[in-house]
């Protein structure tokens, strides 16, 4: 497909890997998503975390009454892992379907993960019961000993930690988000896509370290894993050109309040909801991959999470979109993605 592509219609998309933080932010940031996206998988990490159905039952509830009126969208729930969390508790999730998935945060590894796994085998207990239900299991991959350099906590996890996880349990059905590397594409490819599979976001497609730290500091371009080298920015842009079945949208769309962006030991965290999709097509145009951007958008994550593809459609043209600059939130701001730039296509609503 080439650059002479005026108008794209594919089935409305899914953000497998979404923040929506709750209260006052929530109901500020949760329409963006609600807007371009058919259901999203909510990330568990709260400062209160859900750790429990009711806990989840109570956050989808709030969530669906931030929504606009008209908005016919899906949250997908999950289960914050804890070395403590009831196997009983997380069947009757999966099986009632109040939980999607189960989410491991390595302890301290990113925003709200102090009540994280400290050691993996502390909850091979869980996943063993897990992998024989079928309840998949969504992993925030880096290692968080402070002797390894942020930028090998990716890769040094795929070795350390999730490698000799996946000898002991095979076939449980895993998803490593918001992937960074090249290893771990490489490592990814080699296995079955029922069993294993991995989000990448906009971000980690657009830019990479030197977008962050050459010319100035770029505080918004700061997240968790970290962007790295720009050679592990080509492998996920060729490999979601390739069209590889592997891999599929997760934003990590993750507001921060921007004086806790800008301040001394500033969060970690995109806020990306705005302008996710529009990121992604130009990805994908930019890669002469076109006719690869519904499969990664729209077809991939569900046949991993074995669930229907949307029914409903979507439409962009060629035609300028400006990210909005600002969220205003009382008094205080969120900056997005990409914020008051021009982007060359819009979604067509």
């Amino acid at each position: 497909m080439s650059k002479n592509i005026k108008k794209i219609t594919i089935t409305k998309p899914d953000d497998w890997h979404v923040h929506l933080r709750d209260n006052f932010i929530l109901n500020r940031v949760i329409n963006y998503t609600g807007q371009f996206y058919k259901r999203a998988i909510i990330m568990p990490n709260l400062y209160n975390p859900i750790v429990d159905c009711k806990k989840s039952i109570a956050y989808r509830d709030r969530i669906l009454k931030s929504m606009k009126f008209n908005c016919k969208f899906q949250p997908l729930m999950t289960c914050y892992l804890t070395e403590s969390t009831s196997i009983k508790e997380l069947e009757r999730g999966f099986y009632e379907k109040i939980f999607i998935a189960a989410k491991l945060y390595p302890i301290r590894s990113t925003t709200n993960s102090n009540k994280g796994i400290k050691k993996i085998d502390n909850v091979y207990f869980i996943l063993k019961r897990m992998e024989e239900i079928g309840m998949p299991l969504l992993i925030h991959g880096e290692e968080t000993d402070l002797n390894i350099d942020i930028y090998d906590r990716e890769s040094k996890f795929i070795e350390n930690t999730l490698k000799p996880l996946r000898l002991k349990f095979p076939k449980l059905k895993i998803v490593l988000e918001h992937i960074t590397t090249k290893e771990a594409i490489d490592y990814i490819k080699e296995n079955d896509p029922f069993y294993l599979s991995a989000t990448i976001t906009p971000h980690h497609l657009m830019f990479n370290r030197n977008d962050m730290l050459i010319h100035g500091i770029k505080p918004y371009f700061y997240c968790s894993p970290i962007l790295k080298r720009k050679n592990h920015q080509i492998a996920l842009r060729q490999a979601i050109a390739r069209g590889d079945k592997h891999f599929f949208l997760g934003s990590d769309t993750a507001p921060h309040l921007d004086h806790h962006k800008i301040n001394k030991t500033g969060q970690a965290g995109i806020f990306n909801a705005p302008s996710s999709l529009l990121a992604y097509i130009t990805v994908f145009e930019e890669m002469n991959a076109l006719n690869q951007f519904e499969s990664f958008c729209s077809k991939n994550g569900p046949k991993f999470y074995n669930m229907p593809i949307n029914k409903e459609k979507i439409t962009f043209v060629r035609k300028p979109f400006k990210v909005i600059k600002k969220i205003q939130i009382g008094n205080n701001i969120i900056i997005p993605f990409l914020s008051g730039q021009t982007l060359n296509w819009s979604v067509y609503i």
